[in-house]
């Protein structure tokens, strides 16, 4: 698949998608973003496909939203901001929706600077890996608004309830090392080698049952809003699927064959 703000590669049944629009720091336009959705559309469907790695091209990851979007927002008639401005958050909470359910281990390679969107975009994958150029803000603040793409849901989770008040409240960069010391990051490596690290990574993650991934995954997402109760009546019901895999029956198949000395 080709597309100009958005390259999606696929290898060995690792996807590589890159936010191609460097010139910008890859700041989230509305065009990107539809592009952005196709492709992550398509790497939930395609069933060869067993993980996915999100990275940035150039010198940054994400910048956040575009200014030059932001300008036309504001320049619409009165009568029309507030309305356009639900529309366009449907598209956004739809495009990290789709990031954060992905069926399969999702992997930010965090190049540069993520900042506002960018931020909340690494967040939304299950790890970030970083290289030491990487850094982080939750700069909304600075520009009059909200997080609006899951930072106040993902940056509590990571790194507690008051570093992620005191994160976005100022709006400041945080520097790969605290990122990681914080758990903002789950691992940094060079720049060199950031995208061979994660796709490898992501490689390791994917090996086992697509079926158990996807559905454990699901699970885990609601873990901290569900009771015991319901993690437990959700964990039955995903392991009733398992039970009829091909995955599980050929695991199975293949251990009680070595256990009987076949192999």
């Amino acid at each position: 698949m080709d597309h100009t703000l958005i390259e999606l590669q696929v290898s060995s049944g690792i996807a590589t998608l890159t936010l191609n629009r460097p010139d910008k720091r890859n700041a989230m336009s509305d065009g990107m973003r539809s592009e952005f959705i196709h492709a992550l559309e398509s790497v939930t469907a395609d069933k060869a496909i067993r993980a996915l790695v999100l990275t940035g091209a150039g010198k940054g990851f994400c910048a956040g939203g575009d200014i030059a979007g932001m300008q036309k927002r504001m320049n619409a008639p009165a009568g029309e901001v507030g309305f356009n401005g639900w529309h366009r958050q449907q598209r956004v909470h739809h495009t990290q929706s789709l990031l954060h359910t992905c069926p399969k281990p999702v992997i930010a390679a965090v190049n540069g600077a993520a900042s506002g969107l960018g931020a909340d975009t690494a967040l939304a994958c299950d790890f970030i890996i970083a290289s030491e150029w990487a850094s982080f803000a939750w700069s909304y603040v600075l520009r009059g608004i909200v997080p609006d793409g899951g930072g106040m849901y993902f940056l509590p989770r990571r790194v507690g309830l008051a570093k992620a008040k005191e994160l976005i409240f100022t709006g400041r960069q945080v520097k790969v090392d605290e990122a990681l010391a914080l758990g903002i990051v789950d691992c940094k490596t060079s720049a060199d080698t950031l995208l061979a690290d994660a796709q490898a990574w992501a490689a390791e993650l994917s090996q086992a049952s697509g079926t158990a991934i996807a559905l454990t995954k699901t699970i885990l997402n609601q873990s901290f809003e569900l009771t015991s109760h319901d993690v437990f009546a959700q964990g039955s019901q995903a392991q009733g699927i398992c039970y009829t895999s091909s995955e599980h029956r050929a695991s199975v198949e293949a251990f009680l064959a070595k256990a009987a000395g076949k192999e």
